[in-house]
């Protein structure tokens, strides 16, 4: 590749190679396990979630590898036995969805495609059906992808600077895995990463060694009762028919199904002329609430007048009335007629059913009627809302406004009595206050109407809250119990008397990878039961011993153990490994990825080298030999000899490689992955080794995501970077400056490209210095150290136990800090005070711990440097500076002269200034003079 930009990058992008060829000769980041020290005090293991593999890697993936690989060279310098593999994750929906929906679109569009402009208009080619990209083959879409914020898969691959002769390839969901993985690998290798490459993998089935292992490990977990089968309500995706997964979704990782109680308020008589056709019939208008222990307080019910709505038959052929939506959702929980199904009777907008009258469960009134309200939303709930203004401060504020705007019934047809003969009914007291009401929170607030938003929000928050932990009943049959005791019994009664239905919908919006919009669906499934209480108990307990370096993190995965419960396993489509006492069902990717850290420790002696097992490794065992007895004699310290065919000498060498290395001493990871991988790699291991707590894991680093310049990384927006334009930019060491600089917290950090560009300067400026110090280093000072060299060397002994420090809490922009800005200005102002000169040593002992402590940062340029100070090895061997104890006086002693000095020359400065300006004055006349006043 013909590389472009500045001398200085070139020259970097030349040392890089050549360290990295070196590097790769010398295999000095392979490690095999010690047999010389059976307690493993000196080894170090570290992981990182492997990549997937639709696409190229990008900075997002960078920077939270980015720990690992700057832990790991700071570890290796301190000693430790270091190793570093890296996988390759290929499980899953997202490889197959995007060579689906390619397929999908040569078959509409042509090949290559004739996509349609974006001012025509249609439906959208993710959501259609094989049968309908069918009918519609050869014609134009109908969508208009601009407006909506589309791309076609064959867009996305092109941009990736493939030709069309090589798109069409990743119609085969095989193609993908042996185009991207070679490219990461690529990648990775010029970021200069610390990885033993001999361990690598792609994971599903079409790598048997892995595969074998993942089938162990669910036939492990089925043996201690962990995975369960049963009807469970799931995120799913109704155009994929199955769950959709938190890595199978585009948008909506982490939401869950959100519980609500479906209230039935039978339409009476008369029946409103669009509903006419269904007099006789029970038709019940349906409300989504999460709150049905207040159904007490109902005084009408609220709709919106220009959204759609539909009538369907339920399955007890009753007619349920809410939007097309939310029966889509109901048709996926056993509600509607059959399963996906929907039979619609009519549809019609929310005006033509306003002012009908209802029978309300559990109200003390005999009827409700429906009213107008312009704020419902169609994404959430049923479009139906049933009011209850003496626990909702929006419902209040709404019949509120209504009794004071006649203008408003009027437009709408509401009479009078169907709003002012209705009051709020008091339904909740809380203990001890008296006063507090919606009324009275609203006063106190001064919500004047609904367009209050905000205040409304908060009064929301507050009376739900108090009312809901503190409130007691003062109404009904559990008049006198706390509301929260009563909600699930409330609930359940009304669901029994067929006065209501338990119904789910997704938390928030969900779409697939399929570009499908999910729902919540009832499913029969294999899933692992994370809410059993003795599991949840063991994970808790590991926790106690797992180093997390941030509070937040702790707390983060505490509030995951309290609200997790079942977790489905399986699915029927995409890439993967087969459940193997359920083979029609596949493994989905969060749920076989949780120990396959233990795989890396002998991965390199199954496959030989080949990430796809393609080859047997130097155990020259074939796959079909890995009984689930030979993994369990590989895994558990005691387990018996297996009846194999495979020597025993060879399965030892597999059993000491994953006793040595094991349990994994750091796991590095985004944030968002707390709630879901992370605390299931937890539960994992406390299940697989429930025995043995020794391998359970030791300590998690989490950081939040990455910015790029201060805004979300985009590929639409053009604010994105790959990794690998990120190395042709900046270089490794650039770049590798950049991330430390980003940010250690669990908050967003901040990937700033003037930052990589002024750091790579500052390295290229430190390397001139070097290459122009070392040379005349014997010209220099030597013999005894005076004040000054005693200074620098105090401070130098501050600064490596500063930078120490910082690394060894996993602080690198810290580090960067304390170990590099801070260090080179010791050294500019050691140059600035040595009048007589530096001393020889000194700057010799500067350059070498120097380029030490920036070495698990910006490998390629230190190892280079240390070449020229003569170093036959790579500084991938070497050891970090020694320290002494630092003389705090001495130091203090220094700031004051240092003080002094700059004073001293502010003044000789000023003194020397006003010397030339009366000399400059001299130089002209006396009326020149008299005129500048």
């Amino acid at each position: 590749m013909e590389r472009k930009g500045t001398k200085k990058l070139t020259e970097f992008l030349e040392i890089q190679d050549a360290q990295q060829a070196r590097w790769e000769k010398e295999k000095v980041f392979e490690g095999d396990a010690f047999t010389s020290d059976p307690q493993k005090k000196n080894k170090y293991f570290v992981t990182f979630p492997y990549p997937y593999m639709n696409g190229r890697l990008h900075l997002g993936h960078t920077f939270s590898l980015s720990k690992c690989e700057f832990s790991i060279g700071f570890w290796r310098l301190k000693g430790k036995h270091c190793l570093f593999p890296f996988g390759l994750h290929c499980t899953g929906m997202p490889i197959k969805a995007c060579a689906d929906k390619l397929d999908r679109e040569i078959k509409m569009f042509g090949n290559p495609p004739n996509f349609p402009l974006e001012e025509e208009a249609v439906e959208e080619i993710e959501t259609s059906s094989p049968a309908a990209v069918d009918k519609t083959k050869g014609k134009k879409s109908k969508l208009n992808a601009k407006s909506a914020g589309l791309k076609y898969q064959w867009q996305i691959m092109a941009s990736m600077g493939l030709s069309d002769k090589e798109i069409v390839k990743f119609t085969d969901t095989a193609y993908w895995l042996r185009y991207f993985p070679p490219l990461a690998i690529q990648d990775l290798k010029r970021m200069g990463l610390k990885v033993d490459w001999r361990r690598s993998f792609i994971t599903t089935d079409a790598n048997p060694y892995y595969d074998s292992f993942v089938r162990w490990h669910f036939l492990k977990l089925n043996e201690h009762d962990k995975v369960k089968f049963g009807k469970r309500y799931t995120i799913f995706s109704p155009l994929d028919d199955q769950p959709c997964m938190d890595h199978d979704r585009s948008s909506g990782e982490g939401v869950g199904p959100q519980e609500y109680t479906l209230i039935k308020m039978g339409l009476m008589e008369p029946f409103p002329a669009k509903l006419s056709p269904l007099k006789g019939r029970k038709v019940f208008l349906v409300a989504a609430t999460m709150r049905p222990e207040t159904m007490y307080g109902q005084t009408n019910c609220w709709i919106h007048p220009t959204m759609t709505y539909i009538a369907f038959e339920s399955c007890n052929k009753e007619v349920f009335v809410s939007t097309r939506r939310a029966a889509r959702n109901m048709s996926y929980q056993g509600i509607t007629t059959g399963n996906a199904q929907i039979n619609t009777l009519l549809e019609f907008v929310g005006q033509d059913i306003l002012g009908v009258k209802l029978h309300a469960p559990l109200t003390s009134y005999q009827c409700i009627y429906t009213l107008p309200m312009m704020t419902i939303k169609e994404d959430k709930g049923t479009g139906v809302v049933t009011s209850v203004p003496s626990d909702s401060p929006d419902d209040f504020v709404a019949l509120r406004d209504l009794k004071n705007k006649q203008q408003f019934r009027e437009k709408f047809g509401i009479q009078d009595h169907m709003v002012l003969d209705f009051e709020p009914i008091s339904i909740i007291t809380i203990p001890g206050d008296s006063s507090f009401s919606v009324e009275e929170v609203c006063k106190q607030m001064k919500i004047q109407s609904q367009n209050d938003k905000e205040k409304l929000n908060e009064a929301k928050e507050v009376v739900y809250k108090k009312g809901f932990y503190e409130g007691v009943l003062k109404v009904g049959e559990y008049k006198g119990k706390r509301v929260q005791d009563v909600k699930k019994i409330v609930q359940q009664e009304m669901i029994k008397k067929n006065e209501a239905v338990l119904y789910m919908e997704p938390e928030k919006k969900v779409v697939s990878r399929s570009g499908d919009e999910c729902v919540v669906a009832l499913c029969d499934q294999w899933y692992l039961d994370y809410g059993e209480s003795s599991w949840k108990e063991q994970v808790k307990k590991s926790l106690d011993n797992v180093e997390t370096y941030h509070p937040e993190v702790r707390q983060n995965f505490l509030a995951t153990l309290d609200w997790l419960r079942e977790h489905a396993c399986s699915r029927s489509y995409g890439l993967g490994t087969k459940l193997p006492w359920d083979e029609k069902y596949l493994i989905e990717s969060l749920s076989d990825s949780t120990i396959y850290m233990a795989y890396y420790t002998v991965a390199y002696l199954l496959q030989g080298g080949t990430w796809d097992g393609s080859v047997a490794g130097p155990a020259n065992i074939k796959p079909e030999q890995l009984t689930p007895e030979v993994w369990d004699y590989i895994f558990f310290k005691k387990s018996p000899f297996p009846k194999t065919d495979i020597p025993k000498a060879t399965l030892d060498k597999l059993k000491n490689e994953f006793e040595y290395w094991y349990p994994v001493d750091l796991r590095t990871s985004g944030k968002d992955l707390v709630p879901n991988h992370l605390t299931y790699y937890l539960y994992n291991h406390c299940a697989i080794w429930k025995d043995d707590s020794s391998k359970w894991p030791r300590s998690i680093r989490a950081n939040g995501h990455l910015l790029l310049n201060s805004e979300k990384m985009s590929k639409s927006s053009g604010n994105f970077l790959t990794l690998s334009e990120a190395l042709e930019k900046y270089s490794a060491d650039g770049m590798r400056m950049a991330l430390a600089d980003a940010g250690d917290f669990i908050e967003d950090a901040n990937f700033v490209e003037k930052i990589a560009d002024s750091g790579l300067l500052r390295l290229h400026s430190y390397l001139e210095w070097v290459k122009e110090m070392v040379p005349l280093l014997n010209s220099m000072r030597s013999g005894p150290y005076n004040f000054n060299d005693k200074v620098f060397i105090n401070e130098m002994n501050k600064k490596l136990q500063e930078t120490e420090s910082s690394f060894e809490k996993m602080l690198y922009k810290e580090a960067l800090k304390t170990g590099f800005y801070e260090y080179q200005a010791l050294r500019d102002n050691y140059r600035e005070m040595a009048m007589d000169g530096m001393h020889q040593n000194l700057v010799k002992w500067f350059i070498e711990t120097q380029t030490l402590i920036l070495s698990p940062i910006s490998p390629h340029l230190c190892d280079h440097i240390w070449q020229i100070l003569g170093h036959t090895t790579s500084i991938m061997k070497a050891s970090w500076p020694t320290s002494d104890v630092v003389d705090e006086s001495l130091s203090l002693s220094a700031e004051y002269l240092i003080e002094a000095v700059h004073s001293f020359r502010l003044r000789k400065k000023g003194i020397l200034l006003n010397k030339y300006t009366v000399s400059s004055h001299l130089c002209f006349s006396p009326k020149a003079i008299d005129s500048w006043g």
